[in-house]
C-alpha cells in the first residue's frame, strides 16, 4: 500500500476505513491488546501496515497509545460520598485484579474541567482502559479515548461516543411511586402531595425518574403531578435541606409522600429531620433511589431502591470483552433492573453477599 499525504493527520477512523475493520478492532491492535480479544494475527498486521502506509501520527491527545501494555485500568466518578459510585468503585477495582491490571479510581466532583483534565492524564499514563461514570455528556470524552485508541465505556448516564450500562432508572421510580401511593392512600393522603426531590433537570438519570414517577400516576388514571411537585434541587445535602425547609414553611407540615432522588439527597432530609420532632415523620411516606444499611434503619417509614453495582460493572466489562467499546455508531445501552430493600433480612443477605463475593 502506497502512502499517502494529504496535507492532514491520519485517524484511526482512516485506518478503519481502509483496511475494512471497525474503529474498536483497529484501536485495540494499535493499543497492544488485539490478542485479548481474539483478533487474528492476520487483520492485525494488515492495520499496522495500513498504519504506517497511512503515516499515522500519534498526536498530544493520543499519547497514551503504545506497543506494550501499561497494566493499568482506569474510572472516573463523581465522588465517594455515596454507597452505589463507591461500590461501583470498589467492583471495578476487584474485576480489574482479577484480570491482572491495576485500577485507577479518580473522583471529579462532577466538575466538566475535571472530568476532561483527569481524562487526559489517565489517557497519558496509558491506561488499558476508561470506564466514564456518573458524567452528564461524556461524549467528549469517549471522543479523547477514541483518539487515543483506548475503549471506553459509559457508567450510570449513558453517552452517544461509547457503550453504556445504566440502571433502570424508569421502572425503578414507578415501582417507588406505587409503593408511597399505596402507603399514602391506604393512610387517606391524597396522591397529588407525593413530591419527587433533587437530581438535575436534563440529566438522564433524573429525567427518566420523573418519568417513571409520571407513568405510576398515569397507570392509575390519577391526575398528572403538578410541576411544583417536581423539584430537581441538585443533588447536594444543602440545599435539599433548604428545598424541604421551604416547603414545611409554606404548608405549615411535612408533605404526605417523598420520592427522594439520591442517597445524598437523603442526607439533607436527614439534617431537616433532626430539628423536627420524629412523630411528624411517621405522618410521611419516604422512598429514595439510593440504598445504604444505615439509613434503613432510620426512625421513620423510608423504603429503599437499591442499584445493582455487581452486574452493572459485569455488563461493562461483557461489552469491552465483546469488542465494541471503541465503535463509533450504533453504540448499545444495557439497562439493568434495580431492587428494594424493605426488610433488615434484605440487608442482611445482600451484606453476606457482599462479603463472600
Amino acid at each position: 500500500m502506497a502512502r499517502t499525504n494529504t496535507g492532514r493527520k491520519s485517524t484511526i477512523y482512516d485506518i478503519a476505513k481502509a483496511t475494512g475493520s471497525s474503529t474498536s478492532a483497529v484501536s485495540m491492535v494499535l493499543n497492544g491488546t488485539w490478542e485479548r480479544y481474539r483478533i487474528k494475527e492476520e487483520t492485525a498486521r494488515r492495520i499496522l501496515d495500513s498504519a504506517q502506509a497511512l503515516g499515522y501520527q500519534v498526536n498530544l491527545s493520543a499519547r497514551g497509545l503504545r506497543l506494550s501494555r501499561s497494566g493499568l485500568a482506569g474510572m472516573i466518578i463523581p465522588h465517594y460520598r455515596n454507597r452505589f459510585f463507591a461500590g461501583l468503585a470498589e467492583t471495578f477495582e476487584d474485576e480489574a485484579r482479577r484480570r491482572g491490571l491495576c485500577p485507577i479510581v479518580v473522583g471529579t466532583q462532577r466538575d466538566p474541567a475535571v472530568e476532561l483534565h483527569v481524562t487526559q492524564t489517565l489517557l497519558s499514563q496509558r491506561v488499558e482502559w476508561l470506564f466514564v461514570t456518573g458524567v452528564r455528556n461524556p461524549t467528549p470524552l469517549n471522543a479523547l479515548c477514541a483518539e487515543a485508541g483506548v475503549p471506553s465505556i459509559n457508567l450510570d448516564l449513558p453517552g452517544e461516543g461509547a457503550p453504556s450500562v445504566v440502571s433502570d432508572n424508569r421502572g425503578g421510580a414507578r415501582a417507588l411511586t406505587d409503593v408511597l401511593l399505596d402507603k399514602m392512600l391506604a393512610r387517606g393522603d391524597a396522591p397529588d402531595e407525593l413530591i419527587l426531590l433533587g437530581g438535575f433537570a436534563g440529566e438522564y438519570a433524573t429525567d427518566m425518574r420523573i418519568a417513571g414517577f409520571r407513568d405510576a400516576f398515569e397507570a392509575r388514571r390519577l391526575k398528572q403531578p403538578s410541576p411544583h411537585a417536581i423539584e430537581c434541587c441538585g443533588y447536594g445535602p444543602t440545599a435539599a435541606r433548604q428545598a424541604l425547609a421551604r416547603r414545611y414553611e409554606k404548608l405549615g407540615r411535612l408533605p404526605a409522600g417523598m420520592l427522594i432522588n439520591s442517597l445524598t439527597v437523603l442526607e439533607g432530609l436527614v439534617q431537616f429531620a433532626a430539628e423536627l420532632p420524629w412523630d411528624i415523620w411517621q405522618r410521611a411516606a419516604v422512598g429514595c433511589f439510593d440504598w445504604d444499611p444505615f439509613a434503613a434503619r432510620l426512625p421513620f417509614d423510608v423504603t429503599m431502591l437499591r442499584q445493582d453495582v455487581q452486574r452493572m460493572i459485569a455488563e461493562a466489562f461483557a461489552l469491552l470483552d465483546a469488542g465494541t467499546a471503541g465503535d463509533t455508531a450504533g453504540h448499545q445501552v444495557v439497562m439493568v433492573p434495580t431492587r428494594f430493600m424493605r426488610t433488615l433480612g434484605d440487608d442482611a443477605r445482600m451484606a453476606d453477599d457482599e462479603a463472600a463475593s
